[in-house]
């Protein structure tokens, strides 16, 4: 039984030597080989390092002589390939992502709280029915059939009130809301901290 093991150890530090060798004879080789196939000089060692890697988990594969630097020629140039399929895949993404990012509309905090003082401030001006129907349609985002449920009245009624009272807060805002969807938008948001 020691001997087995004495063999097993004695392959295991020979695989080692041999590798060392392997490393020391094609490591300059492989890193030109990878930096002329590049854009960075950070990818070539990563490809390089991959490489070592792969011949030590395959070394039984690593052929011996000449044929070495060759075979792990063979192998940089599928870790080349497998990067330069994921560096494009990180391009698409990252297209796709400044697409999105352009569509955000980015909006000044300031200017919004302006706003949504203003809001709350009309909004209180209306009497109670108005504000809570336009409360349960933009905070809660009922429908009108439902916020008659809630408020115990036909949806007919909520839809005419509705109605009225997006007009009359509209009106006491003035144009520089614009439509009636932009209020809510804005109403939408949490009502500022009164201070105390």
């Amino acid at each position: 039984m020691s001997s087995e093991s004495d063999d097993s150890a004695s392959g295991d530090s020979g695989n080692e030597e041999r590798f060392r060798r392997v490393y020391a004879g094609n490591f300059e080789p492989l890193l030109a080989y990878a930096v002329r196939r590049v854009d960075h000089p950070e990818d070539a060692a990563d490809v390089v390092a991959e490489t070592f890697l792969i011949a030590w988990r395959r070394g039984a594969d690593l052929p011996g002589g000449d044929e070495t630097r060759l075979w792990l020629y063979g192998v940089a140039r599928r870790v080349l390939a497998n990067q330069h399929r994921g560096g494009r895949r990180r391009e698409r993404l990252a297209a796709r992502l400044r697409e999105r990012l352009a569509a955000v509309v980015v909006t000044d905090p300031a200017a919004e709280a302006s706003r949504r003082v203003t809001v709350h401030a009309a909004l209180a001006r209306l009497g109670e029915v108005d504000r809570e129907v336009l409360r349960l349609t933009a905070w809660e985002g009922l429908e009108p059939r439902e916020i008659a449920e809630v408020l115990g009245v036909s949806a007919a009624a909520v839809r005419t009130r509705l109605t009225r009272a997006r007009s009359r807060l509209r009106d006491l805002l003035g144009d520089e809301f614009g439509r009636a969807g932009h209020v809510l938008d804005v109403l939408a948001l949490p009502a500022p901290k009164e201070r105390r």
